[in-house]
């Protein structure tokens, strides 16, 4: 029987020689470009499920990296928590094609609050840096990117019905960035400002119950009153799951601010996950 085409590129005994430690793994193509970086507890055997791969759907992408790849290379590291801190740097700079978790920052969107000539102002990007004028405090970031998204529209409608929301054509000039928002209201009390960003920090759901009581003076509100209702509950879930769990994240490991850029998201959940787990010696 022929060898496999895993032996056939990586060698006979590159299985047998390799660490059973934790390890980041590069699989590049010929020209010593990385198409997929992975990490393992045990790269062994990690690696045994590549060259063992077979024809089941479950299996497809480990066949196609091996197909394409014409070299591996193990990077030991002295524990899994380090080994996942380490994959996430080398996807977020290297954006192999394989990888596609972590590897955009469109994955990743901040949500900014503000005041500008006496309107709210709301910010939908992940791409905050780019907005810099309005200059709205940050909060997130966030994924999934369309539970963000959902939630921001919510927040938009709402005040909407709360306020007297303004075209685009008012704001200062912005940025055109597509599936980016900004979104503006008059009449809308300071008070929701602050609400609002213990809301989207996961420290205070209180602005909901603000929110549901002051919308039903609002006759709009009123006539609507299903989707606003509909809004209100995805808002709560919103907080509990996104809001919330990025909180407890921030706080798991003593993060400095309450903003977490993009780059620097998916490691704090990493950290998170592994605070108080002792290094392996």
């Amino acid at each position: 029987m022929g060898l496999k085409r895993f032996d056939r590129k990586f060698g006979r005994e590159f299985l047998s020689e390799s660490t059973t430690g934790p390890a980041v793994y590069l699989f590049r193509d010929g020209a010593g470009d990385v198409l997929y970086v992975g990490k393992a507890k045990n790269a062994r055997r990690r690696l045994a499920q590549y060259r063992n791969a077979t024809r089941r759907k479950a299996h497809r992408k480990m066949r196609a990296i091996v197909r394409e790849a014409e070299s591996l290379e193990i990077r030991s590291q002295r524990s899994e928590a380090e080994a996942l801190l380490v994959e996430n740097e080398l996807i977020r700079t290297l954006r192999p094609p394989f990888n596609v978790e972590g590897a955009f920052d469109f994955l990743y969107p901040a949500i900014g609050i503000g005041r500008h000539e006496g309107r709210l102002l709301l910010c939908f990007t992940s791409a905050p840096e780019a907005f810099e004028t309005l200059d709205l405090s940050w909060h997130g970031t966030f994924r999934p990117r369309w539970r963000a998204r959902q939630a921001f529209d919510g927040l938009c409608l709402l005040f909407g019905h709360l306020g007297h929301a303004e075209p685009k054509s008012r704001l200062p000039a912005l940025p055109d960035r597509r599936g980016e928002r900004v979104f503006a209201a008059r009449r809308i009390g300071r008070d929701f400002v602050d609400r609002l960003g213990d809301f989207l920090d996961g420290e205070s759901d209180e602005l909901l119950s603000e929110l549901a009581t002051a919308l039903l003076e609002e006759r709009g509100a009123r006539l609507e009153a299903s989707t606003v209702e509909a809004e209100l509950r995805f808002l709560a879930e919103f907080f509990r799951v996104d809001a919330v769990r990025l909180h407890e994240a921030r706080r798991s490991v003593d993060h400095a601010t309450p903003f977490v850029p993009g780059c620097e998201r998916d490691a704090l959940f990493i950290r998170s996950r592994h605070a108080g787990t002792p290094e392996r010696a």
